[in-house]
């Protein structure tokens, strides 16, 4: 009897117990808990996702590059469409009944991948549009509106600099589960590289709605609303009025322009042409087809991606390793006579006075005498043979910024290339090559390609005599404090007091008086030293590439600048005017009256149409 009657008390006992839990899980659910309650009441709710205006993009002086305005999306949610009327629709929005109903056909083909999500069925609309929707947004179940800001630009430049924006798509929002459908993205330049930081946290609002769809409140007066929270401003290395004069000189003109501050790394200007105008930005998916079918790649970034032969401007480089690897001196001379010639190869060369020693070799870009300079680094019987030295010369060329990234915070840098070794190995044989078989590099030709922004890492490490710093474009953002650019200090394998003679070979190319066999005298500012490296890049393709880097002012330099401009022609003729006309730009705020037709005659300079011929 005992026995059964603990039996009992426990089966009693048990079904209390579980009774007990059961009630006050529906005490929780129904009294405290009201995400349940919210969720079977989505029948008379409306979910409005805020979406947060995205951080501004300022200039070094506070300048704004990038800005936010006001756009409408008109959202569908297929659960809860009803038959409408087409025709006031298509009024409203301007929209020719075939391309609605072709619209409506999407959706529905999609609806069971939609489930109850509301996607964007038109992507900003206008505010009149806008206001004729509201109106009579009750006669549309289904469709609801959507406020976000878009992009804006105050100024217009070069697009590939920014980035622009656009919807997530499905790849993208697999990989990053915190979006969702509809949302935009920064793609390209800025927007795309500091996404995390300029892309703000959304929210939403709750709203009780009646059986016409139309708002009648917020819901528990926004109790369970989300703030959305801007994203966060960002202060830019980029000196705006300098860009826009920048990509003024280049109208017309394909190619590219890159200036640094030596002393920081900082980019004052990164200017692609022709690139992707401003205008495309704010609705860039609409332009998306006009932007892809133009020959001319406005979306290619040739400031970061173009690994272009840099011409004459690497002879500054074979120079200074020249100096480390003690093969060459100052004083050194070598003749040339309209080129250089061994056996049945021939390296033309210009008219110039000759002899001539390492200074005025700089000077007058002489190629015959850095293809005697690369020969006395390859054959320098310290190594015990060719590749060896090959190898070590590739070293130096490396610790200068070609054939690597040097690591700019914006997506697509591209590290060129840089041949040693092993690429000759495979091409010719181990041990079938000579120092005569790859003479072009000695003139920055054959298998070697830079960037722009390599090239004008070049001109600041001339500067620097000797060092240069991590080129980067973006200062600080805002309520960021724990910000800081990655910026490093790289030295080169080359001793500073090797740089002088070189430099002040770059200062008399410039500056020295007519007659001096000089070849960038069309450079020189007044008032101001400018010391630079003229280049003439051979392409296959057409006319010769442009090219020239310089700095300025000689001492504590304030500016370095790359210009690489395509089927230019000889570096002084097109890259040089465009140089040396920003720098003094930059460092006076005008032109020298002296200067005013060089000035006009770059602006009038047409080389669009050789181009695409």
């Amino acid at each position: 009897m005992e026995s059964r009657a603990r039996q009992r008390f426990i089966i009693v006992t048990f079904f209390i117990i579980c009774m007990i839990i059961l009630a006050g899980r529906l005490v929780f659910l129904q009294l405290i808990n009201k995400e349940y309650k919210i969720t079977a009441s989505n029948n008379v709710l409306r979910y409005e996702i805020i979406y947060p205006s995205r951080g501004l993009i300022y200039d070094r002086n506070g300048n704004i590059m990038v800005e936010n305005q006001f756009a409408y999306d008109i959202l569908i949610t297929p659960r809860e469409l009803v038959p409408f009327d087409t025709t006031a629709f298509c009024s409203i929005f301007n929209l020719d009944r075939e391309r609605l109903e072709q619209m409506l056909e999407e959706v529905h083909s999609r609806r069971r991948v939609i489930g109850y999500q509301s996607v964007i069925f038109l992507r900003q609309v206008s505010s009149q549009e806008y206001t004729r929707f509201l109106e009579k947004s009750y006669k549309f179940l289904g469709f609801s509106v959507q406020t976000r800001s878009v992009r804006s630009y105050p100024s217009q430049i070069c697009g590939n600099l920014p980035g622009y924006i656009i919807e997530a798509d499905q790849s993208f929002l697999d990989k990053n589960p915190e979006y969702r459908p509809g949302d935009y993205i920064g793609k390209t330049g800025l927007e795309e590289f500091y996404e995390k930081w300029l892309r703000g946290e959304k929210g939403y609002s709750i709203f009780l709605r009646d059986v016409h769809n139309r708002i009648k409140s917020p819901y528990e007066d926004g109790a369970y609303d989300k703030t959305a929270v801007p994203g966060k401003d960002m202060f830019t290395t980029i000196d705006l009025p300098l860009q826009r004069f920048g990509e003024e000189l280049m109208r017309n003109k394909v190619g590219s322009v890159v200036a640094l501050d030596p002393s920081t790394g900082e980019v004052l200007t990164l200017i692609t042409s022709t690139g992707l105008s401003s205008e495309y930005l704010t609705n860039f998916g609409s332009y998306y087809p006009q932007v892809i079918a133009d020959p001319l790649k406005p979306l290619f970034n040739r400031a970061i991606m173009s690994a272009y032969p840099p011409g004459s401007v690497f002879k500054l480089v074979n120079g200074l390793i020249g100096l480390q690897e003690g093969v060459l001196k100052p004083e050194t001379r070598y003749s040339c006579n309209m080129g250089y010639r061994a056996g049945s190869l021939t390296v033309g060369c210009h008219s110039h006075p000759s002899p001539t020693n390492l200074m005025q070799s700089v000077m007058m870009s002489c190629n015959a005498y850095y293809c005697n300079v690369l020969r006395s680094i390859l054959d320098n019987p310290a190594y015990g043979r060719i590749g060896e030295s090959m190898n070590k010369w590739q070293e130096y060329v490396k610790s200068f910024g070609f054939g690597t990234r040097l690591g700019i915070d914006i997506p697509g840098e591209l590290s060129g290339s840089l041949p040693g070794t092993a690429l000759y190995d495979k091409i010719y044989g181990a041990g079938r090559w000579r120092s005569l078989t790859v003479i072009s590099l000695s003139i920055g030709q054959g298998e070697i390609g830079a960037t722009p922004l390599q090239l004008a890492n070049l001109a600041a490490i001339m500067a620097n005599r000797g060092h240069y710093y991590t080129p980067h474009l973006v200062r600080e953002i805002r309520e960021e404090p724990s910000f800081s650019p990655r910026v490093e200090r790289h030295q080169v394998m080359v001793d500073p007091e090797h740089f002088e003679v070189i430099v002040e070979g770059m200062y008399q190319a410039v500056n020295a008086p007519a007659g001096s066999g000089a070849t960038a005298r069309l450079a020189a500012i007044p008032d101001l030293v400018l010391c630079g490296k003229t280049g003439t890049a051979q392409n296959p393709h057409g006319e010769d590439n442009s090219v020239f880097i310089c700095f300025a002012p000689k001492d504590n330099p304030k500016i370095a600048v790359a210009v690489y401009i395509e089927q230019g022609g000889f570096g002084a003729s097109q890259a040089a005017p465009v140089a040396s006309l920003l720098v003094e730009k930059y460092l006076t705020g005008e032109i020298h009256p002296s200067r005013q037709w060089l000035y006009e005659r770059t602006l009038e300079q047409d080389l669009v149409t050789r181009h695409l011929q």
